[in-house]
């Protein structure tokens, strides 16, 4: 049987003792390919808007965004996601502005696809941002309908597709809409769309500042709770995403991201691809840390390397350029 060695003949410290050492042996590497920075889109010219809630995150008019794609090509970062700021006077019950061709995210893929085409496109595929009453799905009385839903993000993916987006990424957590994303994909010739399914979405405090960024945290009436998971359940979040896998999900995601490095790595160690969405929240909380001096700047690639480390393939994350330019020295 080996013994251990005797204390003065081990000795870890040997593979800290200098920068260059420490990379030879590190076990989980970061890199700009690892992010996709999310991104949100107004209406107008040569625009930029701050969020309040998200100091240092603004809202780009389609110009601007074509702009920071390029910036983000060039520092490596694979793709964006683009959410929209819906206009209030296009939001309705029945979310009609959702499969719009001319509507905000629509328009923006195109243009960021022409500009910069190396640039992969996500695009949340939920009602939220076009409903009157802030909810992912149809609502009738105090109910969100899953099967009118399904309908509805049907022809939501349809135009987003046709749009010319890359990723698809179904944030509504209704039953059955990989499946229903998916055949209308086949049917309609876009077989080549990947779908990067909010598996394992929870019903989590940690949304706000986006709703405030998106504008639908004003009109949510009631919760989200009958169709985000619960944060008190893990075993639930394996099944989501057997679920949307056997439906034909390319990739799966965990949201949010920190406080459910648990749920990602069990959901890593399935072999589906997995992403972490290092949420609005978190980002608000770290980026209020680092202003006031009470963390230092290093503590976002420590909180992005902890989703490497956990099984992630990538993280959506708001610091993703800034990340980006620091790993490019």
């Amino acid at each position: 049987m080996l013994q251990p060695a005797p204390f003065p003949m081990s000795r870890p410290r040997r593979l800290r003792r200098a920068p260059w050492m420490r990379a030879l042996v590190a076990e989980t590497r970061l890199a700009p390919s690892d992010l996709i920075w999310p991104c949100f889109v107004i209406e107008g010219q040569d625009a930029a808007e701050p969020v309040a809630a998200m100091p240092g995150v603004e809202r780009l008019s389609i110009d601007r965004l074509v702009r920071a794609a390029e910036r983000a090509a060039r520092l490596g970062i694979p793709a964006i996601a683009i959410f929209p700021y819906t206009d209030p006077a296009r939001k309705t019950a029945e979310c009609e502005e959702a499969w719009n061709p001319e509507n905000l995210v629509c328009r923006a893929t195109r243009a960021v696809k022409a500009a910069v085409p190396e640039v992969g496109v996500m695009l949340d595929v939920a009602l939220d941002p076009y409903n009157a009453l802030g909810h992912d799905g149809i609502v009738r009385g105090e109910e969100i309908l899953n099967d009118e839903t399904l309908a509805a993000l049907e022809k939501q993916t349809l135009a987003q597709a046709e749009a010319g987006a890359d990723i698809l990424g179904p944030s509504d957590m209704m039953d059955g809409r990989v499946a229903r994303m998916r055949m209308a994909l086949e049917r309609e010739g876009h077989s080549n769309v990947a779908i990067m399914t909010y598996a394992a979405k929870y019903a989590s405090a940690f949304y706000g500042p986006f709703r405030e960024a998106v504008g639908s945290g004003g009109a949510l009436v009631g919760d989200k709770k009958t169709y985000q998971m619960d944060p008190a359940n893990s075993e639930e979040a394996l099944r989501e995403v057997a679920a949307d896998i056997a439906e034909g999900a390319d990739m799966v995601m965990v949201k949010p991201g920190m406080p459910y490095l648990d749920i990602c790595r069990r959901v890593a160690e399935t072999g589906t691809p997995t992403f972490a969405y290092q949420v609005s929240g978190e980002y608000a909380m770290l980026r209020g840390a680092i202003d006031n001096g009470w963390l230092a700047g290093s503590c976002v690639p420590e909180s992005l390397m902890a989703f490497k480390r956990a099984g992630c393939a990538g993280v959506l994350s708001y610091f993703a350029l800034e990340v980006a330019e620091a790993l490019a020295g």
